[in-house]
């Protein structure tokens, strides 16, 4: 399997689903699963009990994965969502751009 198209800590829009038009920080990446974890996005509920690392239990918001296809980076000259492209430098570095702006992301 290839490497994902996003790292943490990209700025992301959400593309389909129920939140869709959303964007947020990516906070973790599970390429194994071809899923990402977004800020705000996808937030469950989870009924804990209280345990050790949290004495009062309750109910907790916590973003779940969606899937990568969901998503697309957005671009930071324009806003807007873009797909990505790599390319070299004069150096042989490798690096991503956004295809809308030309604008390189690493």
């Amino acid at each position: 399997m290839a490497g994902m198209f996003v790292k943490k800590g990209d700025q992301v829009i959400v593309i389909s689903g129920k939140d869709k038009n959303k964007k947020g920080q990516v906070l973790a990446v599970l390429p194994k699963k071809n899923r990402v974890i977004v800020e705000g996005v996808n937030v469950v509920k989870r009924h804990t009990k209280p345990n050790p690392n949290q004495p009062e239990g309750g109910i907790i918001e916590k973003e779940a994965s969606i899937h990568a296809s969901n998503i697309m980076l957005v671009d930071p000259k324009t806003g807007q969502a873009t797909r990505i492209g790599h390319k070299f430098l004069e150096d042989g570095k490798k690096v991503r751009y956004a295809k809308k702006s030309g604008e390189i992301l690493d």
